[in-house]
């Protein structure tokens, strides 16, 4: 229902808010109540005078009966609804919902932020409870020191007299175990409630990278000058461990090498020319490889490329290498996304883009167009099959190039994925 024919329900809406009766509001706007009736059942169309009138007399400003429901609330009503599309909301009255009723439409639109937020915070603790090398480690030495105290307490419980020697033994065992559970649990607590930092410098050297990558904006102001690696290594890495700054010093050598080869200024032009950032397109500007002009976009500051893209790169293993992801479009921190990202079907046909839309599963309406290409790592080598790395840039789908029901539904991974049907499930989703 048009926005400009529900000003009789807010009408009604406020002079129930006030306490009048109908035919008072009538009697003070010169009019019958008969007539009121039909402008509050929106069948009466209301302006001019009279709208001024009874905005008077109901102390409201006249925009507040003749706007409706902000834009941003109708859209948070259709982005609920679209999450579950099974339950037959009406789409067609979202604006007479808000209308009538803007608290509980607020309230709606909240509670749907708030379980986003909550399934997002889910999806980081079981990718790092799954991966994390240092929860794994422990929880198994809580595990292994558990089944040492209850190995010992069964046999001082078992019937029988037991030599005093070998009863004091297995009391030291257990005091000994015991103040070692303490102590692993202790570090087990300080660790889960670490703060961000905390958790980098005794996260996994891959998670390490990740966030320094993120923290930096995947953007190195000084590579884009010419500096030196170095440099910019020293800022990166801070007090990053050995192995993750091996990470960066190697990912930092490739963003210099393509730097170096497609410079700022140069992707500056080519993305005014072109008009977006098609990687296939800009190849054929740059004439440069499209594996290439992918990772520059993800490099790309907001002054050259407004709106970001998304980027992951895996090897033949399927584990991700790099991950840029976008708000809308997450990337599992650990391991390897969803099998049904044409990452991984790029792997099966290399050196081919493969390019389609996709809709992230449980999270609204927005799509994304994905293009994903694997090229082979390094030089020919002679009778050696090559090794291949897969490419995939994400980018906000544009209407115009995509019918909205064309784009797959895909997940994050597995055990976070909402889809019950799904073909390439390897694992339950916790989320039933």
């Amino acid at each position: 229902m048009p926005k400009d024919t529900l000003t009789g329900s807010r009408i009604r809406e406020r002079r129930v808010l006030r306490g009048m009766k109908q035919a008072e509001l009538a009697r003070e706007a010169g009019i019958s109540a008969s007539y009121l009736n039909l402008i509050e059942h929106n069948r009466r169309r209301i302006g001019g005078k009279l709208l001024l009138d009874i905005a008077q007399i109901l102390e409201v400003e006249p925009s507040a009966l003749t706007e409706g429901a902000g834009a941003a609330l109708v859209a948070a009503l259709r982005e609920a609804a679209s999450d579950m599309p099974q339950s037959g909301a009406e789409l067609d009255r979202i604006d007479e919902f808000a209308g009538r009723l803007p608290g509980w439409a607020q309230l709606l639109a909240d509670s749907r932020l708030r379980v986003t937020q909550l399934e997002r915070s889910v999806e980081t603790l079981t990718d790092r409870m799954t991966h994390d090398p240092q929860l794994a480690m422990s929880l198994h030495e809580m595990l292994s020191t558990v089944t040492a105290i209850r190995s010992a307490a069964s046999i001082l419980a078992e019937p029988g007299e037991i030599d005093p020697e070998w009863q004091g033994r297995f009391h030291r065992n257990i005091y000994e175990d015991s103040a070692r559970l303490a102590e692993t649990s202790r570090g087990l607590v300080t660790y889960l409630e670490a703060d961000d930092a905390q958790a980098t410098e005794t996260g996994a050297p891959q998670e390490e990278l990740d966030s320094a990558l993120e923290a930096a904006g995947h953007h190195v102001p000084e590579l884009e000058g010419g500096a030196d690696v170095g440099r910019a290594l020293e800022r990166l890495a801070g007090r990053l461990s050995r192995s993750a700054r091996a990470l960066i010093r190697d990912w930092l050598d490739g963003y210099a090498e393509d730097a170096t080869a497609l410079p700022l200024a140069v992707m500056r032009d080519a993305l005014d020319r072109v008009n977006e950032p098609d990687p296939m397109a800009l190849s054929q500007v740059l004439a440069a490889p499209v594996d290439r002009v992918m990772r520059r976009l993800a490099a790309m500051p907001a002054e050259v490329l407004a709106e970001p893209v998304g980027l992951a790169i895996c090897d033949a293993s399927g584990v991700l290498s790099y991950r840029k992801p976008l708000p809308d479009f997450p990337m599992p921190r650990f391991g390897s996304g969803c099998p049904l990202w044409p990452l991984y079907r790029a792997l099966n046909r290399p050196m081919v883009l493969l390019d389609g839309a996709l809709r992230p599963a449980g999270r609204g309406a927005a799509e994304f167009r994905a293009e994903a290409l694997a090229m082979p790592v390094g030089a020919p080598r002679a009778n050696a099959d090559p090794l291949y790395r897969a490419h995939m840039l994400v980018r906000p789908l544009s209407p115009r190039a995509e019918e909205p029901d064309t784009a797959e539904e895909v997940g994050v991974t597995c055990r976070v994925c909402p889809r019950k049907a799904c073909g390439a499930r390897r694992e339950p989703s916790i989320f039933g």
